[in-house]
């Protein structure tokens, strides 16, 4: 009897509220577009309603963010106790990373070199695409040629701090920061620094706490999301570009549903059910935000509270993360960049091909934990290979569907690296409750 009502009083978990979030929105858009796609009235609902409320949401997660990552990060750091289990906590995260970031971005141009999917595409049917979009297209394509390798290499390392945490494309020279930070706290233990440590931890769990109150509006904004992209844009945009979807969705699922799932089990010695039943939450915010960086609340509380990872690595793993491993976005830069040079008739070899996939696992790196912050690093990329940047306008029109479902990958890849990193690094903890069949343990 008390489990009913404390189930009754607790509700509907919040990733349910969510999915009904996100498929309401779609199925409503959907129907708007359909029997009234210019009415004004549906134009003043999204630009003065749906619109700015899914903005305020995102503002809100934004906000806190740089709290907790400093907090977050310092805190990891200094929990490790000294700095060569830094060095090895970081190497491990770094070669891991790497090798499953290539991993998926040589799933994607697997994929891309057998669906072909830039020969269905017809000349009308590209100027179309790439007309109702110019205007966008330019700007991401003069963001694109503003950027190179090497900008985002010396960036990491901040010449100004306060004005990093400003930029959405600085945000791994905060986690540069932070690590300085928390190992000058390990180099340095007196009560001054450890009294600094406790304002940190207070720090942390109040970024954590407000978070916890402004996810709770997930489910209602990602309706206002849905709701926005089908109503604007509904099916047809979809169906023109089937054949780019369904390569990205089909590497994507393949990286997610069969790489990860297998080193989630031979390397972190996890169920994978028991790795994706504790880290749906986390997916589907991520999914429903399109944005790692604003996930990374949930994604902390998801390792720690379902996963049972330890804080003193899940907390580094998946905090640096969260600007650095992007297994969903690097995949998503090599599909596209290879998608526009068939759509062009642009003939990459296997040498052009292997120099996409280095550029794409670095750029996934350096590529702002933002909605679309992967676009401005196509046009890079797209430049340096010799295609005309102002061709990512051809994929605009479903940029944001696919900008969620990668978004959805690049925290599930978080996740499943701290656990490989937490079982390779021997700081797996595992509670003796916690059941190793089905359940949440390993």
């Amino acid at each position: 009897m008390h489990a009913t009502t404390s189930t009754a009083r607790r509700g509907l978990p919040l990733h349910i509220k969510v999915m009904l979030g996100f498929v309401l929105g779609t199925v409503i858009g959907l129907a708007v577009h359909a029997t009234s796609p210019d009415a004004p009235w549906v134009t003043h609902l999204i630009d003065y309603v749906l619109g700015p409320f899914g903005q305020i949401f995102l503002n809100l997660l934004f906000m806190l963010v740089v709290p907790l990552m400093f907090s977050a990060l310092v805190l990891g750091v200094a929990e490790l106790g000294d700095i060569a289990s830094l060095g090895r906590l970081g190497w491990r995260t770094l070669i891991y990373t790497g090798v499953v970031t290539g991993a998926a971005v040589l799933i994607g141009l697997v994929c891309v070199n057998l669906l072909q999917p830039g020969t269905h595409m017809s000349p009308e049917l590209i100027q179309k695409a790439m007309s109702s979009n110019l205007a966008k297209a330019s700007e991401i394509a003069t963001q694109g040629n503003q950027l190179n390798i090497m900008d985002l290499l010396v960036n990491i390392v901040p010449h100004n701090i306060v004005s990093a945490m400003g930029d959405d494309k600085q945000k791994l020279g905060i986690v540069f920061f932070a690590l300085m930070f928390g190992i000058g706290l390990v180099m340095r233990p007196t009560p001054g620094t450890e009294a600094f440590k406790n304002a940190l931890h207070g720090l942390f769990e109040i970024s954590m706490h407000l978070i916890g109150m402004f996810i709770k509006l997930a489910p209602y904004a990602v309706f206002c999301f849905m709701f926005k992209l089908c109503a604007r844009l509904g099916i047809d945009v979809l169906l023109s570009l089937g054949w780019f979807v369904v390569t990205v969705l089909l590497a994507i699922a393949i990286h997610g549903f069969v790489v990860l799932p297998l080193w989630v089990r031979f390397m972190g010695r996890m169920s994978p059910i028991a790795f994706f039943r504790g880290s749906q939450e986390a997916t589907l915010t991520a999914f429903a935000t399109a944005s790692s960086t604003a996930t990374l609340p949930v994604t902390l509380r998801v390792a720690e509270e379902n996963l049972r990872l330890p804080r003193k690595v899940s907390r580094f793993v998946l905090t640096v993360g969260a600007s650095a491993n992007h297994h969903g976005t690097a995949l998503f830069e090599g599909i596209t960049v290879l998608f526009l040079a068939q759509v062009y008739g642009l003939h990459l070899g296997v040498g052009h091909q292997l120099m996409v996939l280095v550029l794409c696992i670095l750029g996934g790196i350096g590529t702002a934990g933002i909605p679309s912050g992967s676009l401005p690093v196509i046009a890079m990329i797209c430049g340096i290979v010799g295609l005309p940047a102002e061709g990512i306008g051809i994929i605009l029109g479903v940029n944001t569907f696919l900008d969620m479902c990668r978004t959805a990958l690049n925290v599930t890849g978080d996740l499943a690296t701290a656990v490989v990193v937490s079982e390779r690094s021997g700081h797996a903890e595992v509670p003796d409750t916690l059941p190793t069949e089905g359940g949440l343990g390993h």
